[in-house]
């Protein structure tokens, strides 16, 4: 009988360690899927982090490369009369020698500045029409050059860190109009 007693309480624990076992493989089971969920979502907050980083570093390197973009913007109008005022003067005259001089002077300075500051002047005479850099203001026929190209610049155009600044302010070629036969012609 004792025999018999033994297996009767044998028998019940099989069970429960059983349900024990189960619900611990449950349990283990559920705190892993939450791992992996933690390290995942940690991944992406890291990626994230990362990534508002670069753009942050990026904003600031924008920055500093553009800041100077409407100041520079404002100095360009004095640099267009300089070289107006050049153009319009003549070499030769005595009189406005010494003031031609230093307006030479002058601007020299400011294309130095210019430069250094990254500009870069646009001056496409002769070059190929650019949409993205110049700036059409007429249209002229010439057997000269080939159609589409820069015949004459009213304005140089600038870049700043090689982006547009200001375009150049161009007259464009065209192919001459041809003449329709005269009546001579036709008879």
């Amino acid at each position: 009988m004792a025999d018999e007693q033994t297996l009767d309480t044998q028998i019940p624990e099989a069970p429960a360690a059983e349900a024990a076992s189960d619900d611990l493989a449950a349990r283990v089971q559920t705190l892993e899927e939450q791992l992996a969920a933690a390290q995942d979502q940690s991944l992406r907050m890291a990626a994230d982090l990362q990534n508002v980083r670069r753009r942050a570093e990026q904003d600031v390197e924008k920055a500093h490369k553009f800041a100077l973009e409407k100041f520079a913007n404002d100095l360009l109008p004095v640099v267009d009369s300089l070289e107006r005022g050049l153009e319009l003067s003549s070499p030769d005259d005595e009189a406005i020698k010494a003031v031609r001089e230093g307006m030479e002077l002058t601007l020299k300075l400011f294309q130095d500045t210019l430069k250094r500051h990254q500009l870069e002047v646009l001056d496409p005479h002769g070059a190929p029409f650019n949409p993205e850099h110049h700036q059409a203001m007429a249209m002229q026929e010439s057997t000269n050059v080939e159609p589409n190209s820069v015949l004459k610049v009213f304005q140089k155009g600038y870049l700043i860190n090689g982006r547009l600044l200001r375009p150049a302010m161009v007259v464009v070629s065209k192919a001459p109009a041809e003449v329709p036969p005269s009546i001579d012609e036709q008879a």
